[in-house]
Protein backbone atom coordinates (compact mmCIF):
# COMPACT_ATOMS: atom_id res chain seq x y z
CA UNK A 1 0.00 0.00 0.00
CA UNK A 2 1.02 3.35 -0.36
CA UNK A 3 0.07 6.53 0.72
CA UNK A 4 -2.62 8.69 -0.98
CA UNK A 5 -3.38 12.31 -1.75
CA UNK A 6 -5.97 12.22 1.18
CA UNK A 7 -3.81 10.81 3.77
CA UNK A 8 -0.71 13.47 2.80
CA UNK A 9 -3.28 16.49 3.20
CA UNK A 10 -4.66 15.08 6.45
CA UNK A 11 -1.00 14.52 7.67
CA UNK A 12 0.00 18.05 7.02
CA UNK A 13 -3.35 19.15 8.53
CA UNK A 14 -2.46 17.57 11.61
CA UNK A 15 1.31 18.64 11.36
CA UNK A 16 0.29 22.47 10.72
CA UNK A 17 -2.28 21.90 13.78
CA UNK A 18 0.72 20.56 16.38
CA UNK A 19 2.83 23.78 14.97
CA UNK A 20 0.22 26.61 15.46
CA UNK A 21 -0.60 24.92 18.80
CA UNK A 22 3.74 25.20 19.67
CA UNK A 23 3.49 28.81 17.99
CA UNK A 24 6.15 27.93 15.08
CA UNK A 25 5.35 28.49 11.61
CA UNK A 26 6.56 24.86 9.31
CA UNK A 27 7.02 23.82 5.79
CA UNK A 28 5.72 20.46 5.87
CA UNK A 29 6.43 17.92 3.30
CA UNK A 30 4.99 14.32 2.43
CA UNK A 31 6.10 11.65 0.57
CA UNK A 32 4.87 8.06 -0.68
CA UNK A 33 6.74 4.58 -0.29
CA UNK A 34 8.92 5.54 -3.37
CA UNK A 35 10.18 8.48 -1.65
CA UNK A 36 8.04 10.76 -4.40
CA UNK A 37 6.91 14.00 -3.10
CA UNK A 38 2.82 13.98 -2.46
CA UNK A 39 2.10 16.67 -0.79
CA UNK A 40 3.26 20.34 0.63
CA UNK A 41 2.46 22.83 2.87
CA UNK A 42 4.38 25.76 3.44
CA UNK A 43 2.95 28.18 6.27
CA UNK A 44 2.86 31.61 5.74
CA UNK A 45 6.05 33.11 7.06
CA UNK A 46 7.77 29.90 7.27
CA UNK A 47 11.33 30.17 6.30
CA UNK A 48 11.91 29.70 2.72
CA UNK A 49 15.64 27.94 3.61
CA UNK A 50 13.98 25.42 5.31
CA UNK A 51 11.04 24.32 1.70
CA UNK A 52 14.01 22.45 1.10
CA UNK A 53 15.23 21.11 3.75
CA UNK A 54 11.80 19.17 5.07
CA UNK A 55 11.12 17.39 1.54
CA UNK A 56 14.80 16.11 2.14
CA UNK A 57 13.91 15.26 5.60
CA UNK A 58 10.80 13.07 4.20
CA UNK A 59 13.49 11.56 1.95
CA UNK A 60 15.86 10.54 3.98
CA UNK A 61 12.90 8.77 6.44
CA UNK A 62 12.09 6.86 3.63
CA UNK A 63 15.27 5.71 2.29
CA UNK A 64 16.11 4.94 5.39
CA UNK A 65 12.73 3.79 7.14
CA UNK A 66 13.72 5.69 10.57
CA UNK A 67 13.50 9.09 12.15
CA UNK A 68 15.99 11.99 10.79
CA UNK A 69 17.05 12.19 14.19
CA UNK A 70 17.90 8.37 14.43
CA UNK A 71 20.15 8.79 11.42
CA UNK A 72 22.09 11.65 12.93
CA UNK A 73 23.15 9.55 16.10
CA UNK A 74 24.52 6.79 13.68
CA UNK A 75 26.34 9.34 11.32
CA UNK A 76 28.38 11.19 14.00
CA UNK A 77 32.33 10.79 13.38
CA UNK A 78 33.12 6.86 14.48
CA UNK A 79 29.71 6.33 13.77
CA UNK A 80 28.30 3.19 11.38
CA UNK A 81 26.68 5.78 9.15
CA UNK A 82 29.64 8.45 8.93
CA UNK A 83 29.02 10.48 6.31
CA UNK A 84 25.64 9.02 5.12
CA UNK A 85 24.26 13.08 4.56
CA UNK A 86 26.58 12.93 1.10
CA UNK A 87 25.03 10.03 0.03
CA UNK A 88 21.33 10.05 -2.24
CA UNK A 89 22.20 13.78 -3.48
CA UNK A 90 22.14 14.69 0.18
CA UNK A 91 20.31 14.09 3.25
CA UNK A 92 19.38 15.27 6.09
CA UNK A 93 20.29 13.96 9.11
CA UNK A 94 18.97 15.97 12.24
CA UNK A 95 15.38 15.28 13.72
CA UNK A 96 12.37 16.24 11.72
CA UNK A 97 11.49 13.37 8.98
CA UNK A 98 9.56 10.72 10.64
CA UNK A 99 8.14 7.21 8.39
CA UNK A 100 4.66 6.82 7.90
CA UNK A 101 2.70 3.34 8.55
CA UNK A 102 -0.55 2.15 7.75
CA UNK A 103 -3.05 0.45 10.56
CA UNK A 104 -0.47 -2.31 10.05
CA UNK A 105 2.77 -1.23 10.61
CA UNK A 106 3.94 -1.03 7.00
CA UNK A 107 5.49 1.71 6.03
CA UNK A 108 4.05 3.54 3.09
CA UNK A 109 5.45 6.81 3.19
CA UNK A 110 6.91 9.59 5.57
CA UNK A 111 6.72 13.28 6.25
CA UNK A 112 9.70 16.31 6.81
CA UNK A 113 9.17 19.06 8.72
CA UNK A 114 11.35 22.18 9.01
CA UNK A 115 11.08 25.61 10.45
CA UNK A 116 12.08 25.87 13.90
CA UNK A 117 14.44 24.05 16.29
CA UNK A 118 14.69 20.04 15.59
CA UNK A 119 13.00 19.30 19.05
CA UNK A 120 10.11 21.17 17.63
CA UNK A 121 10.56 19.80 13.95
CA UNK A 122 10.01 16.49 15.23
CA UNK A 123 7.04 17.32 17.68
CA UNK A 124 5.20 18.73 14.69
CA UNK A 125 6.49 15.53 12.35
CA UNK A 126 4.92 12.96 14.57
CA UNK A 127 1.70 14.96 15.08
CA UNK A 128 1.71 14.28 10.86
CA UNK A 129 2.53 10.91 11.01
CA UNK A 130 0.24 9.69 13.87
CA UNK A 131 -3.03 11.78 12.21
CA UNK A 132 -2.34 8.48 9.46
Amino acid sequence: MNITLEHAEKAIVAAKQKATEIDTKMNIAVVDAGANLVAFGRMDGAWLGSLDISIKKAKTARYFDMNTGSIGELSQPGGSLYNIEHSNNGLITFPGGVPIKNANGEIIGAIGVSGSVVENDHTVAEAGASAI
